[in-house]
């Protein structure tokens, strides 16, 4: 057996911080008069590294695996099965080789399991998200679809164009889309307030909207209260902000067809 052979398992488990006592002493006197051992225990240590790394990023290099796996496979000797036996009871129950091995195994099934997990988390989030997306598109198209739904025109007379809004009502959602077009420019800070006027009670707020540069403008789903039976739909300008009960004349009324 050649001195080298001689440290490899000294080295291997040097290379981990397993290494004690006068074992650990004699292999430092060896090492400061050796460079071939020298550079073998900075390339274990290297190796061990790289499978460290793996665990957040890319695989090693196959030849770091197998290098570290060579170096630990090596058969130590009878002798020195004795010697070691107290440098920690997993250790030396399991044996450096077998203990190497499972040390790999568990590194890369960590990283393997990280990652499904990640793609597992990654594709429920996309399902999750695409299941609301769906449900916001029903939820707006309801009260338009829908046969049993209000659909109720809001006109206004003497003015050219002559703006016009359709409201589309769903009572038992409560859902209420709004479509307003030719509608005039407004005063900074103003706002068109729209009102569901219910078959008993005051007008109910519908939400507040401001015309683009094509006069066009929209109320999506404002919150109502549950199950309110409308009777029609008006418009009055109110500040940007939205008024609790009109504060102007109404503009604009519709009852429902």
């Amino acid at each position: 057996m050649s001195e080298h052979e001689q440290y490899a398992e000294d080295l291997a488990l040097y290379a981990l911080d397993e290494l004690r006592g006068d074992e650990r002493a004699k292999l430092d006197q060896h090492l400061a008069t050796c460079a071939a051992c020298r550079l073998e225990l900075e390339q274990l240590r290297g190796d061990m590294a790289l499978l460290a790394m793996s665990t957040a990023g890319p695989r090693p290099p196959q030849r770091a695996r197998q290098r570290l796996l060579d170096a630990v496979a090596r058969e130590a000797r009878p002798s020195r099965a004795v010697q070691t036996s107290g440098r920690g009871a997993w250790w030396g129950w399991l044996g450096w080789a077998a203990t190497a091995a499972v040390i790999v195994f568990a590194v890369a099934l960590w990283r393997d399991n990280s990652i499904l997990r990640a793609t597992v988390a990654s594709e429920s989030s996309r399902e999750a998200e695409s299941a609301r997306q769906l449900e916001e598109l029903r939820k707006i198209a309801a009260p338009i679809i829908e046969p049993e739904a209000q659909r109720v025109t809001l006109v206004a007379a003497k003015t050219s164009p002559q703006p016009q809004g359709k409201a589309f009502y769903l009572q038992k959602r409560g859902s209420l889309v709004f479509l307003a077009s030719n509608m005039p420019a407004l005063p900074p800070q103003k706002a068109y307030e729209l009102w569901l006027i219910p078959t008993s009670g005051n007008p109910i707020p519908a939400g507040v909207f401001k015309p683009d540069v094509h006069g066009s403008g929209s109320v999506v789903n404002p919150p109502l209260p549950a199950g309110t039976e409308a009777k029609a739909f008006a418009i009055t300008v109110e500040n940007e902000a939205g008024a609790a009960a009109p504060t102007t004349p109404i503009l604009m009324m519709g009852a429902g067809e």
